[in-house]
């Protein structure tokens, strides 16, 4: 991006979700995951020096970067250091009434890339994984004082992995774990051969489930959605960003129950619930990374974008041939 600082970091779907989020001069916007400010820049671009940009992150390292941000920021900003459930639920107790909010979900880029934090598995480090290191249990926690059912129970549960039992045993033999390393090899030495020798890193969704332990992330996520959606202006735009199927389909769900109207059981004659639609959706399916993008930045692979309107029953609807231009792909990836 022209004129960006030299630490930008393009971020997973940044020219679809800006598009799809449609910021305007003046607006308010509200950017629940801050991480390292690259969508926060785009947004931030976008609504000028009219509109205001509140920055949420709970990871104190996140507060340097929005220092860095807020030096060149283009619009009024805000930073809450907190997580985005709590911080949500603070603006709207102050009356804060945003036109956008976005989440980009999971690990921020900044943190997989600093080997300390104990979030990647390519890297040895202390077997933390918080994503606020000030507080709650560690990773290390986890694996050193939980039963082995609890550990199997939390593998399956959040990183779906078949090997949730076999590992969770080789876990408690082989405690004290401290280091990313000590977990990869617990995993490894668990898991089939097809498994340690097959496409991915063996020890990928038992990383995932511990971090969405430690973290309490999809907790977060279904506490987040509703107040996020009651705090939006009429008219206002809700986008999220997953990356793997947990987070995905609670987006999904959300949005679909937002968006549907009558709600009647099959085979009445007439409508007698009276319920009618919240949400528009923008994304009628899942929005996605081109082959470009992620040739460019694997971590894109994976990335799941969805976006609805809040109805303004004062306003027009959308309309169906709008809708379909937001979310449908260029044929070609010129912008990326």
């Amino acid at each position: 991006m022209n004129g960006a600082p030299p630490d930008y970091h393009r971020p997973v779907l940044a020219a679809e979700l800006v598009e799809l989020l449609a910021p305007e001069p003046g607006q308010i916007a509200i950017d629940c995951t801050f991480g390292a400010g690259g969508h926060a820049r785009l947004v931030a671009e976008r609504i000028g020096p009219n509109g205001t940009l509140i920055a949420i992150d709970r990871d104190p390292s996140a507060a340097s970067r929005f220092e860095r941000f807020l030096a060149t920021a283009p619009c009024e900003t805000r930073f809450v250091a907190t997580d985005f459930a709590s911080a949500l639920s603070e603006l709207s107790a102050e009356g804060v009434r945003p036109d956008l909010v976005y989440l980009d979900l999971g690990v921020s880029s900044p943190q997989l890339d600093d080997p300390d934090r104990g979030f990647s598995y390519a890297h040895e480090a202390p077997l933390d994984m918080r994503m606020d290191p000030t507080r709650g249990r560690s990773a290390a926690d986890l694996v050193n004082r939980l039963e082995g059912d609890r550990i199997a129970e939390l593998l399956r549960e959040f990183g779906e992995e078949r090997s949730a039992r076999s590992i969770a045993r080789e876990i408690v033999a082989r405690r004290p774990l401290q280091t990313t390393i000590d977990l990869v090899e617990a995993v490894r030495a668990a898991v089939p051969a097809a498994v340690r020798f097959g496409r991915g890193h063996p020890a990928r969704l038992t990383f995932q489930a511990l971090r969405i332990a430690v973290n309490d992330e999809l907790a977060q996520i279904d506490a987040a959605l509703p107040t996020a959606w009651d705090l939006l202006s009429p008219g206002g735009r809700l986008g999220a960003i997953a990356f793997h199927s947990l987070e995905d389909r609670r987006v999904k769900r959300f949005l679909a129950a937002a968006a549907r109207g009558c709600i009647c059981p099959p085979g009445l004659p007439v409508c007698v619930c009276a319920n009618t639609p919240d949400a528009e959706l923008i994304t009628r399916r899942a929005f996605v990374a081109s082959e470009h993008e992620v040739e460019c930045n694997p971590r894109a692979r994976s990335a799941r974008l969805r976006v609805a309107r809040k109805i303004d029953r004062d306003a027009e609807p959308i309309g169906e041939a709008t809708r379909m231009r937001t979310w449908t792909r260029p044929e070609t990836d010129e912008e990326h």
